[in-house]
């Protein structure tokens, strides 16, 4: 008898549900392992993330603020996925995304609010897709690999945003800090609640739905799953895949440039170091957890935003360090790469072949 491996003709949609459902269960047993080595009660660190992160208005509002760019990177990922490409610039884009909409913000000369945001949303939306349409344009005319590119291209954009604020966009009035001035009013987003929840995260809301009905409703949006499943048989039907390559990935930085324009107008007011903590490779994890859903994105940047809140508590409580959170987020990425193993073949016992 020997294991093969066999390709299933197709999964139940008991499995298909299941299969993650189990993969995050087994996720968590292993970080709970992890926290019994560190001397901390998986149970409760699990209640405590669950409590500081929805348990009040302030920590519903924190996990929602940690949601937005999330979503808008997320989404951003996932247009890209749709067309089996693989955008690993998210992170840079939103830097670049963040570059435009501070321009627009500091030295347009714009005093009129809906002007500002106007202008701040289409700086973002531009600076963001042209970075990644960059990789679209390699990709389509000289077939260069995306992945390596846009992962480049993130070095060289935060690199690019530390020389302006370190140099020449440097607040003068903020004692030698690699930091812009602060945006006026004019420039900001409103809060809700008194609360640091602002209206980011119904831009990205409205982004998400957007996207949905792009995806799902438009001529367009079929022919990047036709270009992405079958990319000969789309040129065969007449579709310009080369084309589509270029504006698909600078559609999916310009949603990247939008989270760095939320983040810019909604939480920091100004342009500084270290913008994003890693939202977008962050990003890649829940557009493949959401399965390249707009609404999986949703849901899915909510928990990570649920386990980024959940985790500041660990640290606070546990002097757990952050790169705890990140081992959680590979340990669910891990696993669910094993769930899709499982949705896709079957192992098998069968009888060895005796040559007499």
């Amino acid at each position: 008898m020997k294991l093969v491996i066999e390709r299933r003709d197709t999964s139940s949609p008991l499995l298909r549900f299941g299969a993650p459902v189990v993969s995050i269960v087994i996720a968590l047993f292993f970080a709970g392992a992890l926290l019994l080595l560190a001397g901390v009660s998986p149970l409760e660190a699990y209640r405590e993330i669950l409590y500081e992160a929805v348990g009040s208005l302030y920590g519903l509002s924190e996990t929602l603020v940690k949601a937005t760019p999330l979503i808008l990177s997320g989404l951003a990922v996932s247009l890209a996925f749709r067309m089996q490409i693989w955008n690993i610039g998210a992170e840079g884009q939103i830097y670049m995304g963040a570059m435009g909409a501070t321009w627009v913000a500091l030295f347009s000369g714009m005093e009129n609010h809906w002007l500002l945001m106007v202008g701040m949303f289409s700086a973002a939306f531009i600076c963001g897709g042209l970075w990644a349409g960059v990789a679209g344009l390699l990709r389509a005319r000289w077939s260069v690999n995306e992945v390596i590119v846009t992962l480049m291209m993130n070095y060289i954009a935060i690199l690019f945003i530390n020389y302006l604020i370190y140099g020449p966009w440097r607040d003068p009035q903020g004692f030698n800090f690699p930091l812009t001035a602060q945006f006026a009013e004019a420039a900001r987003f409103a809060n809700f609640f008194d609360t640091r929840l602002h209206s980011g995260f119904l831009l990205a809301l409205g982004c998400a739905l957007i996207l949905y009905l792009f995806m799902e409703r438009t001529i367009w949006g079929y022919q990047i799953k036709v270009i992405g499943s079958n990319p000969q048989a789309a040129r065969y039907a007449g579709m310009r895949t080369g084309a589509s390559v270029f504006w698909v990935l600078f559609l999916s930085g310009a949603i990247a440039g939008i989270a760095g324009f939320s983040e810019v107008a909604g939480l920091q007011y100004r342009l500084q170091h270290g913008l994003s903590p890693g939202y977008g490779y962050t990003a890649i994890i829940i557009a493949w957890l959401a399965r390249r859903s707009a609404l999986g994105v949703v849901i899915v940047s909510l928990l990570m935003g649920i386990l980024l809140v959940g985790g500041d508590s660990l640290q606070m409580l546990w002097q757990l360090p952050i790169a705890f959170v990140y081992a959680f987020q590979g340990l669910i990425l891990f696993f669910l790469l094993g769930s899709d193993f499982f949705i896709q073949y079957r192992l098998k016992l069968v009888k060895g072949i005796h040559h007499g």
